[in-house]
């Protein structure tokens, strides 16, 4: 297998045929797109996702925050609590695991999350720092969010911009290199994405407004996230290439290295499936965030981008374009 996210086919045939046992206690199981698990546990649930960091070892606390918390946000629950798993290859520093905390405790403080322990380890089967989060959290048993809640005739709504977080590993990973093709302003705004990597505000806010269904834009960029929506919802989509909104910054620099920047790993970036798209992106707005009404859910199992006249079927994830450079 390649590096990036197993395929979904191997993933379908090797893990989640394997998953046999089903917990009465458990609301939301295992499946593609779904980020989450949800446990009842009487009027509330416990909701926990967990997410490693392995695309770049730059800000890789604030990367295994913003993650898990994404997670948490995406499926309308309240981040409570965390647990860190910290690898170092042979050779890592205090210094480095110093780092590493203040980054993370610093974002705890932010949100009012806890840390609820871990563990740390110095081993040969690691060759540059892994950081693996897992995310605990709470709401409602009746109000927690799918990713596969999108329903036939819903508007699909994303946040933002697609490509921040790529964009920004890419700007500070590859700096030297960008600053010779690029205007330094350009590469500044670009590392500065790293400043709207959180969806949590995002989903607060969709979630109060009422909306099906909820996915984080990560591994694989807003055509992964697409298709992990409808496929974990059973519904076909179309969707108009040019109302993804998308940062000039993030435009240049996958021109650079020749990316496709919609297939380009996009935390900061909230999918939405609701039936009052407009209504919800003036909703966001009043909040200061930036979003847009890209399409709808339609009858059937076509995934469709359109491009003016161009027509483009989605297919299921490949590896993050990302993985092409670093």
């Amino acid at each position: 297998m390649e590096i990036g996210k197993v395929p979904e086919h191997i993933l379908k045939r090797s893990v989640f045929k394997k998953l046999t046992v089903k917990r009465p206690e458990v609301l939301l199981h295992p499946g593609v797109g779904e980020d989450c698990s949800v446990l009842e546990t009487g009027e509330e649930a416990i909701v926990l996702s967990t997410d490693p960091i392995t695309g770049t070892a730059k800000d890789i606390g604030s990367l295994a925050f913003h993650i898990t918390a994404n997670d948490l946000a995406s499926c309308g629950a309240e981040l409570i609590g965390m647990l860190l798993t910290i690898i170092f290859p042979p050779g890592g520093t205090e210094k480095e695991l110093k780092d590493i905390m203040e980054d993370i405790t610093s974002l705890a403080k932010a949100y009012q999350v806890e840390i609820l322990g871990g563990h740390t380890e110095v081993s040969a089967a690691v060759n540059r720092t892994l950081v693996s989060v897992t995310g605990v959290g709470k709401v409602k048993k009746d109000h927690f969010i799918p990713t596969g809640g999108l329903q036939t005739g819903q508007d699909i709504v994303v946040t933002k911009w697609v490509g921040l977080e790529g964009t920004s590993i890419l700007a500070k990973e590859k700096e030297n290199e960008l600053e010779e093709k690029l205007p330094h302003e350009i590469v500044e705004t670009a590392k500065s994405f790293s400043e709207l990597l959180s969806v949590v505000p995002d989903g607060r806010i969709a979630a109060a407004a009422g909306v099906s269904a909820m996915h984080d834009v990560t591994e694989g960029g807003i055509f992964g996230a697409l298709w992990e929506m409808a496929e974990a919802s059973g519904v076909g989509l179309e969707v108009d290439l040019k109302k993804i909104p998308i940062r000039q910054e993030t435009i240049e620099v996958c021109e650079v290295f020749d990316l496709n920047p919609y297939m380009l790993i996009s935390s900061g970036s909230m999918l939405i499936g609701t039936s009052h798209g407009n209504r919800l992106v003036e909703e966001l707005a009043r909040a200061g965030i930036h979003s847009a009404v890209i399409g709808f859910a339609t009858e059937g199992r076509d995934r469709i981008v359109r491009n003016g006249n161009e027509k483009r079927f989605l297919e299921p994830p490949k590896r993050d374009e990302l993985f092409q450079v670093l």
